[in-house]
């Protein structure tokens, strides 16, 4: 159908699925050559980017075109969240292989579109080429006051680690997904108001968003901040039957909980006498877990953990190269 036709097509697919509600920060936004955004009297701009890419992040036999586009906008909005700021607008840059067929394309738009609405982020551009293989590319685009956001470099020794959520989740479910030939419907949760919340929290510290798991964020955490950690390991957050699940797919339950990667919540610090986890939950709409305490001493130790229990190279987390 041509590259023009092509992007008015997925422009009104990503639409229809709500990316193009009205915004009082666009002043100009799909169509033109570059959109315009007008922020927040006083605020600065925040601006993060992250790619899916096809072979490396999903594969089409076992995720479909609207969970995969879901999936790129949730991960960079979980960007935001970790710095506690508020969204404006996000871009998407749409590489694929002329062999990708028009409903795959238009369901990945459409995927898009149902998350920038729910996030009150709208589409506001991008860019479509032509590659060998699919990847979506997404840039979003948040505001805050200044000195209003979260960061990894503020933990202090004394601090408390908490976490969001659950984890492991994602592993559990990518692992079934592959195992058992089955498609894979779980999506990175959504915690720009939970993060908004703890800007607002006296004694906040720092804050990191969990995509490499638990111990390799904290690690990158506790490196910016020049500190140490000790995380009580019976006091991770599992979901029940989470250890059965681990030992039906093979997989070694405190390692997938420590080390496994895309769960996508937050792990963040407060000051000592700060809010407790179960007014942390109410205050931030999740449930929330305290796992450990920020240490003088440097580098990061594991206690109540089985004996001789180890977690490997593993926890250093997925690198790409």
């Amino acid at each position: 159908m041509g590259e023009f036709s092509l992007i008015e097509r997925i422009t009104r697919a990503a639409a229809r699925g709500g990316a193009a509600q009205a915004s009082p920060a666009v002043v100009v936004g799909t169509g033109d050559d570059a959109a315009v955004l007008r922020l927040p009297r006083g605020h600065d701009v925040v601006v993060s980017t992250d790619a899916l890419v096809e072979g490396v992040h999903f594969r089409w036999l076992t995720q479909n075109p609207r969970t995969v586009g879901q999936r790129a906008l949730l991960v960079a909005l979980s960007d935001l969240a970790a710095m506690g700021v508020r969204p404006l607008g996000c871009t998407l840059a749409l590489a694929a292989p002329s062999s990708l067929e028009l409903s795959q394309a238009l369901g990945l738009a459409r995927g898009v579109g149902a998350v920038a609405a729910r996030a009150r982020c709208p589409l506001v551009g991008g860019n479509l080429t032509r590659a060998r293989v699919t990847s979506l590319t997404v840039t979003v685009l948040g505001s805050a006051p200044p000195g209003r956001f979260l960061s990894r470099s503020t933990a202090r020794a004394g601090d408390g680690i908490f976490v969001t959520g659950e984890l492991g989740v994602a592993a559990l479910a990518l692992a079934g997904s592959e195992r058992r030939g089955r498609r894979l419907r779980h999506l990175p949760p959504l915690r720009l108001a939970a993060g908004l919340a703890l800007t607002r929290l006296p004694g906040r510290g720092a804050c990191i968003d969990l995509s490499d798991g638990l111990l390799a964020d904290l690690g990158h955490l506790l490196q910016a901040s020049g500190a140490g950690a000790e995380v009580w390991v019976p006091s991770v957050p599992l979901r029940p039957g989470f250890a059965q699940a681990c030992k039906r797919l093979r997989l070694a339950p405190l390692r997938t909980a420590l080390a496994a990667g895309e769960d996508y919540e937050l792990l963040f610090t407060l000051r000592p006498g700060g809010l407790g986890p179960r007014a942390l939950s109410r205050r931030l709409g999740v449930r929330v877990t305290q796992i450990g305490r920020v240490t003088r001493r440097a580098g990061l130790h594991l206690a109540g953990g089985p004996k001789g229990f180890s977690v490997g190279a593993s926890a250093l987390g997925f690198e790409h190269f």
